[in-house]
């Protein structure tokens, strides 16, 4: 069926892909924030312990003698040991004179003697963190400002970092594979309501064009809505031409058949042979005209009501019967018998309207070329299958034509002046297809032509 759609993508896989991507950009965003937090915190603990270092050191400086001299705690050293064995470097300047420690280690250009400052730099090729922090003496020759910078390698913040990140990030792999899952669930739940919706409209028979009344959700109330709209307005308009294909037969066929008979009556009473020549002409003509409008509007009426069967028991036997006995007049005339052959009912869940179409056009198409004081046989059957076989005794079917006969206003070649519009078998191949037949032509051994309809 989606053949003949216009389809791009998938909605379902859109949806998913969508919620997918929405998944993964918060499984990145959660790891970022989440280590830029973590780096916080840990660079917070490291600048605390640098922090409280220093400020022991500093902490112990004083002036005796006219000099600046240092009580350098072991603790100070101490406190900033780790899993990592970090290495530590410090700095201790009088004024910009350095009094102990490593000269080539860089520290801030300027110190606030308010706060503390800490820093991120390089030695001898390893990141390290420096706090730097700085004190006033007071001395006989006016103030000294002392600094002390401590700095330390970064290994074992790393390590920590990278613990964390390794477990953020299995983190966020598993948030991301977790919702991955949602979102595909997510994706065929809401496609599901659009799938069952589909197969509620399939399901239905080709006449029903009934409201959709089952609950849907608010999204696809509006789909809905035109869905049942557009099955109203279809429905009104197939009610409108059933109609209109039934007035129509009725006011073409009844003031023809009242044309003919009045010209059959004039003729009856004509004498002249030209003026009975014409009026002949006048029959023939009419009967054209009948035949042909009677048949276009049979087709009209199998093509509408093919697509809305209107299915009830029909027995084949009892339809034909009636048809045999209403065409018999006609058959009387020409000086052919019509013959049905039936072993009892064979009914059939059909359109009784198209059957009887159907097999009423071949058993015309039979007493029309069959040739006078010949019989036309009807044979129903209902083993091994339903079929319904209507044999006349005329010249049969051009073996070149055989496979074509049933198409629409296609006449064999030797039809002669009778009178056709060529959708007799059209008509009965479209019914039979309706309801879920076949129909074969074949020539009959003993001479004449045989049309079998197999249901």
């Amino acid at each position: 069926m989606t053949d003949d759609v216009n389809v791009s993508g998938s909605l379902r896989n859109r949806l998913a892909l969508i919620l997918t991507g929405g998944a993964a950009v918060l499984a990145a965003i959660l790891f970022v924030v989440v280590r830029a937090l973590a780096t916080q915190v840990a660079q917070q603990g490291q600048d605390n312990i640098l922090n409280a270092s220093m400020s022991s050191i500093l902490d112990t400086a004083i002036i005796r003698d006219g000099r600046v001299t240092l009580d350098f705690p072991y603790s100070s050293l101490s406190m900033l040991g780790t899993s990592a064995d970090d290495r530590v470097f410090y700095a201790i300047y009088e004024n910009d004179s350095l009094l102990s420690g490593y000269g080539d280690l860089r520290t801030p250009d300027t110190t606030s003697h308010d706060h503390n400052q800490f820093t991120n730099s390089t030695y001898n090729g390893d990141p390290i963190r420096i706090a730097t922090g700085a004190r006033i003496l007071i001395g006989s020759d006016g103030p000294r400002t002392v600094s002390v910078s401590i700095a330390q390698t970064q290994d074992a913040l790393s390590d920590t970092l990278n613990i964390i990140s390794r477990n953020v990030a299995l983190i966020g792999l598993g948030f991301f594979v977790l919702s991955s899952a949602l979102a595909l669930w997510a994706a065929s739940a809401t496609s599901g309501q659009l799938h069952r919706l589909t197969r509620s409209v399939t399901r239905r028979g080709p006449q029903d064009l009934s409201p959709v009344t089952k609950e849907v959700p608010s999204e696809m109330g509006p789909l809905v809505g035109s869905l049942n709209t557009f099955m109203s307005r279809l429905n009104h308009t197939l009610t409108q031409s059933e109609d209109f294909i039934a007035e129509a037969a009725h006011r073409i066929r009844t003031p023809l058949a009242t044309v003919r008979s009045h010209a059959e009556a004039t003729l009856q009473r004509v004498e002249h042979s030209e003026n009975r020549a014409a009026l002949q002409s006048m029959v023939r003509a009419i009967d054209e005209s009948s035949r042909a409008a009677g048949q276009l509007l049979d087709h009209a009426m199998v093509t509408f009501r093919a697509e809305n069967l209107e299915t009830e028991d029909v027995d084949l036997v009892e339809l034909l019967r009636e048809l045999v006995q209403r065409m018999t007049p006609v058959a009387d005339m020409k000086d052919i018998t019509i013959t049905l052959n039936a072993d009892g009912p064979v009914v059939l869940s059909g359109d009784a309207i198209l059957l009887q179409n159907a097999l009423r056009n071949l058993i015309d198409n039979a007493l029309k070329y069959a040739p006078a004081e010949t019989a036309v046989v009807i044979n129903v059957s209902a083993t091994p299958e339903i079929s319904v076989s209507v044999m006349d005794g005329g010249s049969g079917f051009a073996t070149d034509e055989i496979t074509t006969l049933s198409g629409r206003f296609v006449r064999g070649k030797d039809t002669g002046n009778k009178v056709g519009s060529g959708l007799g078998l059209t008509i009965a191949k479209e019914v039979t297809t309706a309801h879920g037949g076949t129909m074969s032509l074949q020539n009959r051994s003993e001479g004449g032509a045989c049309v079998t309809l197999h249901f």
